[in-house]
């Protein structure tokens, strides 16, 4: 984890936004950005992210901000594909990696609206074999679904190599019952991608559906989440942005963007479907997917005129319920189900309202939901190695761009 940016960084920040407003269309163009008369822009947005680009900092962006029913700004700049001069556009793929843990959230308070969980349930309750977890001390660790749900299980990971390699989450969370707890549940935070997939094998057996069955029937298709998937067809392939990682100046080679992978594939493809959906983190979605869902939230649970969750599970991913524990992964949080919550904005979220709520990806996505400005904001990168991705310069001018601007 990381601390907020540093006033140096804040002041380069403050450049790119306010700095580069004289970006001509022209050089917009020749760096693949897309922008049309006839939808919203906010230029400080568009113009920070083009900078970004020409630095060299990432690939290329989607972003887009949305009220309850409406577009406020969309701008896509940069390429898809760096190599072939691919230029990005707004209908691309992105994997959007722990940005599916709010979706997770809906989808355990789907269940608690139907009553068939609740949050407060044992674990054991539902995974019989989780009754063998235990403490260091060897007493049982009573770990609920909240906990889950706010990486306060204490549950451990498995290894990195071997995490994403089940075809099953049943054979996932078999593995994860054999192994220890590492702190008294709900006493401290450590994020735990094990817990977040227990929660969803529960989600499993108390529907009768598979994961990805359950987030296509419950979530997409009510949303018209076309594009929203652990499991990518041919088209949608064509579709997906790659992935880099920034490579700094090194002698006579100048900084520059390499190729890289995605983790939970472990070597395979995101067509390849022996491999369990990963509710921390498996979903490739759009930019205007996933606002679909930030509208759902937007309008407390309400999409097509039904209501797909209720306004108290709502609340629920945007209440904190984490005390005063220490959370990551930037200063001034608190956790929600499934959610980050803004406490006290400083540094990357200083220019946001404190209450917003959302997540972001390892590879630069974010979403955060503003209730008090009815606002939600997704942006759409594909870059492996940011320092700390929760605390990058792009989302942070981006925040800040949209804030000002409002």
């Amino acid at each position: 984890m990381q601390s907020s940016s540093s006033g140096d960084d804040e002041s380069e920040i403050m450049r790119w936004v306010s700095g580069v407003l004289c970006v001509s269309l022209v050089a917009k163009t020749l760096l693949g950005g897309v922008a049309h008369a006839d939808e919203p822009e906010i230029p400080a947005i568009s113009d920070a992210m083009q900078q970004f680009v020409a630095d060299k900092e990432i690939a290329g962006a989607v972003t887009l901000v949305v009220g309850p029913d409406s577009v406020k700004h969309v701008n896509v700049v940069g390429h898809a594909d760096v190599a072939n001069e691919t230029p990005l556009k707004r209908d691309a793929l992105f994997w959007i990696a722990s940005m599916t843990k709010p979706i997770t959230g809906a989808c355990v308070l789907m269940m608690q609206d139907e009553g068939k969980l609740s949050i407060d349930d044992p674990i054991a309750k539902h995974l019989p074999a989780m009754k063998n977890l235990k403490l260091a001390d060897g007493t049982p660790a009573n770990i609920t679904i909240r906990h889950l749900m706010t990486h306060t299980s204490g549950m451990s990971e498995l290894p990195r190599e071997s995490a994403y390699t089940d075809p099953t989450l049943t054979a996932a969370a078999e593995r994860y019952a054999e192994l220890p707890v590492l702190f008294e549940p709900g006493t401290e935070w450590r994020y735990s991608q094990t817990g977040i997939n227990t929660a969803a094998r529960i989600v499993e057996v108390v529907s009768g559906l598979t994961f990805d069955r359950f987030v296509e029937e419950r979530i997409c298709r009510p949303l018209d989440m076309t594009d929203t998937t652990f499991y990518l067809s041919q088209e949608q392939q064509d579709r997906l942005s790659k992935t880099y990682r920034v490579i700094e100046v090194d002698g006579d080679t100048p900084k520059h963007l390499e190729e890289t992978t995605i983790s939970v594939l472990s070597g395979g493809t995101p067509m390849n479907r022996d491999r369990f959906p990963a509710a921390n983190g498996g979903l490739f979605s759009t930019a205007d997917d996933y606002a679909k869902f930030c509208q759902m939230l937007l309008r407390d649970g309400r999409a097509n005129g039904k209501q797909l969750l209720s306004k108290s599970a709502v609340e629920q991913m945007r209440t904190i319920c984490t005390g005063d524990i220490k959370t990551g992964f930037t200063p001034g949080n608190g956790w929600a189900i499934g959610c980050c919550v803004i406490r006290e904005p400083q540094g990357v979220t200083k220019a946001l309202s404190p209450g917003t709520f959302g997540h972001g990806g390892a590879h630069g996505t974010q979403v955060w939901i503003d209730p008090e400005n009815e606002v939600a904001m997704i942006l759409m990168v594909q870059r492996a190695n940011f320092p700390n991705a929760d605390a990058s310069k792009v989302r942070q001018a981006f925040g800040e761009a949209l804030m000002q601007a409002l």
